[in-house]
């Protein structure tokens, strides 16, 4: 359990519960530290160095100057500013866990709260500084008094030294940001705390759209993070789906997700987003990330999961399981189907092909199948034309996004840099039809209600074609039959 902040009375300008306000005299029996002339003195002395290099991840700064010289191209002359934001409270005075934004872990190479890297134009090029607040360490009254940066609260935490050697670019104090009025603003800018001082001016919407597009296109060493990333999902998934057994005595969807996420957390930063666990009714519900559920033995299991590096990038793949390790007929009719529209968008990735060209072949798969067991009200050709869609009935999301340091990568992109552009090399997307047939849709018959199932696969645009980097798990009924029972 965290300490409660209020009754260490050692900042007197610290947040208290509202609960428990600060009585007008103190009790001697539990003085305020900070009027302790002993205990401040003491606080002063007697304390050793401690490691405070940054965790980075191998490759990080270098591929972030590099990531610095692309953006610095685009934008000859201006000055350019991207904050990391700060973790948002929780409750009371606990914050979340700290995730730093994406555009400035792309430029920055590291997740540091409260930091602004600023690239002020030289010439035809930039000069980056990274301005972060100093953490508190022993011989500072915050060392002991701040519980959100005072060292003897957090641990110890590297400083403007420290992140300077580890990351190679100039550091400054974050009090001496003074940013010029024209200079673009990105990233997270929080309300409050030190890099606050300019969060009422509006964020470039230019400067978001240009970093989403030049993070469309992954180097080597995004690509090899983004595999290890994957990787290591294959490996949660394995010892997620082993503990089937065990959720449907008792823990159900919660302890499969606890299940993937203590993996998550094991080998990387954690997940790349709220993982989804879909049992039964809960399968076709696209974004069930309450897992309140238990795990039916005879219905399917709605997996998808990622996890996400230290690096920030992460996976993003989802399998659907038999729970009881065999599929019934009509689960197999439907997961078969949503194979063969899997497949069609999969052979549609490749360089020169157009972004819509996997999303068409796996909804012309679903609507020909669909029109197959009578459940369309018109035909195929007006179902899949721009005015009908009746198909999406049973799968109103999209088939496939980019992937990389966010989930949904390159969100910011312009139309004509994204839906309407053509795949090329370095790109990393998903592919990821479903149906999705809702427990209380009375449009299909009652053996498919409560039937959702989805594939999802991380794939690498190459020069050749593409890549399938979750290829280790199997898309079709009778390999995910026998991988589960390999794993037993």
């Amino acid at each position: 359990m965290t300490a409660n902040h209020s009754l260490d009375t050692v900042n007197p300008t610290a947040a208290t519960p509202r609960s428990m306000p600060q009585p007008a005299e103190p009790d001697p029996r539990m003085p305020r530290l900070a009027a302790s002339p002993g205990f401040r003195e003491f606080m002063q002395r007697g304390w050793g160095d401690a490691d405070r290099a940054p965790l980075v991840p191998a490759g990080a700064p270098e591929a972030a100057a590099r990531h610095r010289e692309r953006l610095s191209a685009a934008f000859a002359g201006r000055t350019l500013a991207v904050a990391a934001g700060r973790a948002p409270m929780r409750v009371n005075d606990n914050a979340h866990e700290f995730r730093a934004d994406s555009d400035f872990l792309w430029l920055a190479g590291a997740a540091v709260e409260d930091a602004v890297l600023v690239l002020e134009a030289a010439g035809s090029r930039h000069d980056a500084t990274l301005y972060l607040p100093a953490p508190f360490r022993p011989g500072d009254e915050g060392f002991f008094a701040d519980p959100l940066r005072g060292e003897l609260w957090v641990g110890p935490m590297p400083g403007l030294q420290e992140y300077a050697e580890a990351l190679g670019v100039r550091t400054r104090s974050i009090d001496d940001l003074d940013l010029p009025a024209d200079a673009l603003i990105g990233g997270t800018v929080p309300l409050d705390g030190p890099a606050s001082s300019f969060a009422g001016r509006p964020r470039s919407g230019e400067l978001a759209r240009v970093l989403a597009e030049l993070r469309m296109i992954k180097d080597e060493w995004e690509l090899a993070e983004l595999r290890a990333a994957v990787d290591a999902t294959v490996e949660g998934f394995a010892e997620t789906a082993l503990e089937i057994p065990r959720a449907v005595r008792a823990g159900g969807e919660r302890w499969m997700q606890g299940t993937f996420d203590r993996h998550a957390r094991t080998v990387g930063a954690g997940v790349g987003y709220t993982s989804i666990v879909g049992s039964g009714a809960h399968a076709p519900i696209l974004h069930w990330v309450r897992a309140e559920g238990d795990i039916d033995p005879e219905a399917l299991l709605l997996l998808d999961l990622g996890v996400e590096r230290r690096s920030g990038f992460t996976a993003d793949v989802t399998r659907t399981l038999p729970a009881s390790g065999s599929f019934g007929a009509a689960q197999r009719e439907v997961h078969d189907l949503v194979e063969a529209s899997h497949r069609a968008g999969l052979a549609a990735v490749g360089p020169g092909r157009d972004w819509a060209d996997f999303h068409t072949a796996c909804m012309e798969v679903l609507a020909r199948g669909l029109d197959d067991w009578g459940l369309l009200p018109v035909s195929v050709d007006e179902a899949l034309s721009p005015g009908g869609q009746q198909h999406r009935r049973y799968i109103v999301c999209g088939v496939g996004h980019h992937l990389g340091i966010d989930v949904h990568d390159c969100s910011a992109s312009s139309h004509a840099a994204y839906q309407g552009a053509t795949m090329r090399p370095g790109m990393a997307l998903t592919v990821e039809p479903g149906l999705y047939f809702h427990a209380f849709d009375e449009t299909v018959p009652p053996e498919l209600r409560g039937v959702g199932v989805r594939l999802e696969d991380d794939l690498v645009v190459t020069a050749e074609g593409s890549e399938v980097l979750s290829v280790a798990l199997p898309i079709d009924a009778d390999g995910i039959e026998r991988w589960m029972a390999g794993l037993r």
